[in-house]
């Protein structure tokens, strides 16, 4: 299930908790926040369908300002993830669909996602000690694509500035270079196109489209590389396309949550590749850092009540990254908004009492692991419980319960309960997966090892 079809599954119960938790009136529920769908999901920001065939199409503008927090917070509430929000009117839905249809062909010029996100800039970028050489990199792409830095590989952790950068440089050459064909995707559409190719009744015909979709451009961006790892067709129709693109002069720019050096079951001749050009990464921010980032976000938002107090406390708290700071300053917004209190320091602790507990260590669960190897595989937790026997879900549900029993005080029955599972199907999966870190000649050895040694790192850290 991708991220669309799970936020769409919660839709209901998203638009549930802003009515309950925030205190709208029934008419200002139905007229401003009901009719909202969802269009689609780019990356971490999702599009949301203002119906202005019902309502006056100036009210975009009123509803980004009086609900967007609040609905920001409900998501990231009921799906532990946090999204930012753009809102496009419905009348311009036809247009957007011509626009994408001229991309495909390759006779469109810019990124859509330029035009749905044009806050994704290098000057909406928030430059520090973290990401300086990344962002002087990508800058230096953006300026003279294909001429330096090729390929240019950005890597770091979930919610570092790897997409914004990405944004930034398509944005920056469509604006300056507007004769320049600029295509980004994610590595799960471009694996989607491949597949589609290949079930196509007309597969010599569906892959030459998709090599001139992918080919055909001057500069190509591709996030997540990582999720092709695995997936032999796709990494082989990637292979291809990055010598063509390489090989004419043509810029290509990846990111990745890790270095390619640590892709374990990469394709050999990809990861010599990928460490041909400049490859870069992006610790996560500073305290300096986080605080100069939720600036610059109340300086756009115009959230002028927003004091130093409240940015320090957040940016003292909350460490792991970018995204989860937006998402604290959100709740502290929707709070004030909900209670019609003052923003100050008190409000702050109360609306993120239940994320920030000074002096705690973070405990540990089967939940947690659940939700971080789910995070890693690209699936969701609810797939790793399910029943499903399908190779790509059980070995990550097998190697969460190895660590759920290596990483906590639990027997095998309380792991297995955890997993609505009994103990020898536990036993089985931490036998396998003990069994395959010790033979490195196994198949997975390498992934598997991998996977344990990242996940053990963002839980210990």
């Amino acid at each position: 299930m991708n991220q669309r079809q799970v936020l769409e599954e919660k839709w209901e119960a998203i638009l549930s908790f802003v009515k309950n938790n925030y205190g709208i009136s029934d008419v200002s529920y139905r007229t401003w926040i009901l009719s909202l769908s969802i269009y689609d999901i780019e990356e971490n920001i999702v599009n949301l369908v203002v119906d202005d065939s019902k309502i006056n199409a100036n009210s975009i503008n009123f509803i980004r300002d009086h609900y967007s927090s609040f609905i920001m917070t409900a998501i990231e509430e009921v799906t532990n993830i946090h999204y930012d929000l753009n809102f496009i009117l419905k009348s311009d839905i036809k247009r957007i669909e011509e626009d994408k249809k001229k991309k495909d062909s390759g006779s469109y010029q810019t990124n859509l996602a330029s035009t749905f996100n044009p806050l994704y800039t290098f000057d909406t970028f928030v430059v520090c000690d973290n990401n300086n050489m990344a962002h002087a990199a990508s800058l230096a792409v953006a300026e003279q694509p294909g001429t330096v830095f090729n390929p240019l590989f950005l890597y770091g952790g979930p919610g570092l500035g790897k997409t914004h950068l990405m944004y930034a440089i398509a944005n920056f050459i469509v604006q300056n270079n507007p004769s320049k064909k600029v295509l980004y995707v994610t590595s799960e559409t471009f694996t989607n196109d491949v597949v589609k190719a290949l079930r196509s009744g007309n597969t010599a015909v569906s892959s030459q489209e998709m090599r001139e979709k992918y080919r055909n451009n001057d500069v190509l961006l591709i996030d997540d590389i990582q999720f092709i790892i695995g997936k032999n067709t796709t990494q082989e129709e990637f292979f291809h396309t990055f010598n063509e693109m390489r090989d004419s002069g043509r810029q290509v720019i990846i990111s990745s949550d890790r270095d390619p050096r640590n892709l374990q079951i990469l394709d050999e001749r990809l990861r010599s590749r990928f460490e041909s050009g400049l490859t870069v990464d992006i610790q996560p921010p500073s305290y300096e850092a986080r605080k100069a980032i939720l600036s610059k976000k109340k300086d756009i938002n115009h959230l002028d009540d927003v004091s130093d107090e409240i940015l320090e406390y957040i940016a003292t708290n909350i460490k792991s990254n970018i995204r989860e700071l937006e998402g604290a300053l959100n709740k502290v917004i929707a709070l004030s908004r909900l209670q019609k209190k003052k923003l100050s320091l008190e409000l702050a602790q109360e609306a993120l009492k239940d994320i920030i507990t000074p002096d705690s260590k973070k405990v540990v669960t089967p939940e947690l692991i659940i939700s971080e190897i789910a995070d890693y595989y690209d699936i969701t937790p609810q797939q790793i419980m399910s029943p499903t026997r399908s190779h790509n879900i059980s070995l990550p549900r097998q190697i969460s319960m190895y660590l759920s029993k290596e990483m906590t005080d639990l027997s095998l029955d309380d792991v297995g309960k955890a997993f609505k599972r009994d103990h020898s199907t536990v036993h089985f999966a931490c036998e396998k997966i003990s069994k395959a870190l010790k033979d490195p000649s196994k198949k997975e050895a390498e992934e598997i090892s991998n996977v344990i040694s990242l996940i053990r790192k963002k839980l210990n850290s």
